[in-house]
């Protein structure tokens, strides 16, 4: 067994890595991060995943019901970080898989791939309680190391902003912008930087379908926009796409279709935050583009592990 492997199957374990391996891990990422497109082509058959949100132990249950990669090609669609209890094992599993399989994972970038978010909704509080704890001899300083590198630019901000599956999908983490039009005018984006407040790269990230809207609205979150059918519509249309895959809200049933199959939302944090009592969705496409969604249930109790002193953050929804 290779290094590489023994530290999946640590990090599967919920184990902590050595200060030395999470540096070179990150390292390596970086590598095959920093090669790959604004908009990331992947190959079907694929399996699309939403919001993962540090839900370590049902992102297990996800890939009891998806399969293992590599066996199962696998698009996760960010938001990796942040509100569940095990963000850090969370990442560091999703970067080791990306480093051992470039090829059969592919992980875009979410609103919450930001130094600044992560500031305020957990992942780098999460990375100081681990690093005061000294759970084992080296957990301080791997999470320190985790807290320095994972959450800056030289790591998180080289994921990629989007991906086109089989050039008829293009999935994103949030939505579409008033500024984009075509994918070539996000090829050019530079991702390698913080979320700006405003503009392309932002919109992608935090931008919201809505059916009451006609064209363009004001986003109750702050940032990005709302958008109608009418803008998916010409989007589609315009860059011969059959949908749009994205992720970013809450769906009480695991996914949602919109604007006549034109775009599509899916969420993996089954019982989102400990409490939503949701389930969550994965969407499985064939080598013909052919749908199928897995909807599971949060892992059980017994199944999970419990951190110590780690209340459930009382963090917006």
């Amino acid at each position: 067994m290779s290094d590489l492997d023994r530290q999946i199957e640590q990090l599967k374990k919920c184990e902590p890595l050595k200060e030395s391996e999470v540096k070179a891990l990150c390292l390596k990422a970086m590598e095959i991060l920093v090669e790959e497109s604004n908009v990331q082509r992947v190959d079907a058959p694929v399996t699309i995943c939403g919001d993962i949100h540090g839900q370590f132990y049902d992102m297990k249950e996800l890939f009891k019901v998806g399969g293992d990669c590599p066996k199962t090609n696998y698009l996760f669609l960010g938001d990796f970080v942040d509100r569940g209890f095990y963000s850090v094992e969370t990442f560091l599993l999703l970067l080791a898989l990306k480093v051992r399989y470039p090829d059969r994972i592919t992980l875009i970038r979410g609103n919450h791939e930001s130094r600044q978010i992560t500031q305020v909704y957990g992942f780098y509080d999460e990375c100081l309680r681990w690093r005061a704890s000294n759970v084992s001899d080296c957990q301080g300083r791997v999470l320190s190391t985790v807290s320095d590198d994972l959450l800056c630019c030289h790591r998180l901000l080289y994921v990629s902003l989007s991906a086109l599956i089989e050039n008829k999908i293009f999935s994103v983490h949030g939505g579409l912008s008033p500024v984009i039009s075509t994918l070539d005018q996000i090829r050019i984006i530079d991702r390698k930087q913080e979320v700006p407040h405003d503009g392309a790269m932002c919109d992608l990230l935090w931008s919201d379908p809505e059916e009451n809207v006609d064209g363009w609205g004001l986003s109750p979150r702050g940032a990005g926009f709302l958008f109608g059918g009418s803008v998916v519509t010409s989007f589609n249309h315009a860059n011969n796409i059959d949908y749009i895959c994205r992720a970013h809200q809450l769906v009480m049933e695991g996914y949602k279709w919109m604007f006549n199959n034109q775009i599509v939302t899916v969420w993996s944090a089954p019982n989102y935050c400990y409490r939503c009592g949701n389930v969550a969705a994965i969407l499985e496409l064939d080598e013909n583009l052919n749908k199928q969604f897995r909807v599971f249930d949060a892992a059980p109790q017994d199944s999970r592990g419990t951190p110590a002193k780690r209340p459930a953050p009382d963090y917006f929804l």
